[in-house]
């Protein structure tokens, strides 16, 4: 008799399972070993920690060139991450390659410069070649390596101790808990200096504009359709007017701006609105002033205010579009959902496509041109 796979898993897993030499049981608590000891690790850290970190701080905030950080291999690999950390965090960082040092990316390395270097032996041999020539440079060195009184712990201005650590993997042999452990301190290194220094969220947008997070944390004008690219037209209008008025090339916007004698914003007039007057065959109201017909008092967002602000609009109200005002009430732009889409919470990003009671959504009845 042949046993039927269960339903949610694939075909290939059962195949694979019959093949290992333990059962999933044993899997999974070698998995909660592995963690355990890293976990074990970092709270050895905790406690370990000591005035070499406050040390490495201070050489830190002083710093007037760049952050340089090294490492071989898997410590290398930690090193770049922690390159990305110091960077988005509002310290100049980039990676020296011990190897690559020698062959002229020494030249990288500048007077006001501060180099980490990472080595859990602190013998490591590419790094302990290196260390002479960053004496000659004149350069402070920080070390976090497994002790003071290897050859890098030696070479160093401060040294941060990570002490003796077992490696998760099973054999002892393969840099896991060590390269945890030199994660985990780099990021204390990069997080506590940012907090010092005054790190904000504006700053974090500036350097993650691509992001989504950076996103939100920037400002409206930032993203929103200029006033140039959006639809305008005069409240007192007749419906017809408008349309036949506002025209634009390029990508439409799904909603048309109606604004008073003053030019405030008063109302909107929705690609959705006049796909009810084609649905009712009421093409006698095309002919009736707009502000008959407008969606009145729109929701709007205040020039200056935080994407994040616009993003929780869109998402609580469900609509597609969100004018941009100043103080007097005026438009100055448009924020359309399509161009931040991937901002909002995923079920708030399809529903936001759909009618809702909350207000009007835009049906698009218009080929883009």
């Amino acid at each position: 008799m042949v046993t039927q796979p269960v339903p949610h898993d694939p075909p290939v897993l059962h195949r694979r399972a019959a093949e290992l030499p333990v059962t999933d049981r044993e899997v999974l608590q070698l998995g909660r070993e592995v963690l355990a000891a890293e976990t074990k690790a970092l709270a050895h850290l905790v406690n370990k920690l000591d005035r070499s970190f406050s040390l490495a701080i201070h050489l830190l905030h002083d710093l007037r060139g760049n952050l340089i950080i090294t490492g071989m291999g898997k410590a290398g690999l930690i090193a770049q991450k922690l390159v990305a950390t110091f960077a988005s965090t509002g310290t100049r960082a980039h990676f020296l390659h011990p190897a690559e040092a020698f062959h002229g990316d020494l030249g990288r390395v500048r007077a006001g410069d501060v180099v980490l270097v990472l080595s859990q032996s602190g013998e490591t041999g590419e790094v302990v070649q290196l260390l002479p020539s960053l004496q000659k440079l004149g350069v402070p060195l920080i070390a976090i390596t497994a002790s003071e009184k290897n050859t890098l712990g030696q070479a160093a201005e401060v040294t941060i101790e990570l002490g003796k650590l077992g490696e998760a993997c099973w054999l002892g042999l393969a840099p896991s808990t060590s390269t945890t452990a030199m994660l985990a301190i780099g990021d204390a290194l990069a997080l506590v200096l940012s907090r010092i220094q005054g790190f904000q969220p504006e700053d974090f947008a500036r350097f993650h504009p691509g992001g989504s997070l950076g996103h939100k944390l920037s400002h409206v004008e930032d993203h929103m359709r200029s006033l140039a690219e959006c639809r305008i037209a005069s409240a007192d209008e007749t419906v017809r007017q408008v349309l036949v008025a506002c025209t634009k090339p390029g990508r439409r916007t799904g909603a048309i701006m109606l604004t008073d004698v003053d030019g405030r914003l008063v109302g909107l007039f929705t690609d959705s609105d006049l796909a009810k007057l084609i649905e009712q065959r009421n093409e006698a109201a095309l002919d009736l002033p707009v502000d008959k017909l407008m969606v009145t008092k729109p929701r709007t967002v205040l020039e200056g205010s935080k994407m994040s602000a616009a993003v929780e609009i869109l998402a609580e109200r469900k609509i597609s579009e969100l004018p941009v005002v100043d103080v007097a009430g005026k438009p100055v732009g448009l924020i359309d959902v399509t161009d931040v889409v991937s901002l909002l919470p995923e079920r708030e990003a399809e529903s936001g496509k759909r009618n809702s009671d909350d207000g009007p959504t835009t049906i698009r009845i218009f080929p883009e041109s």
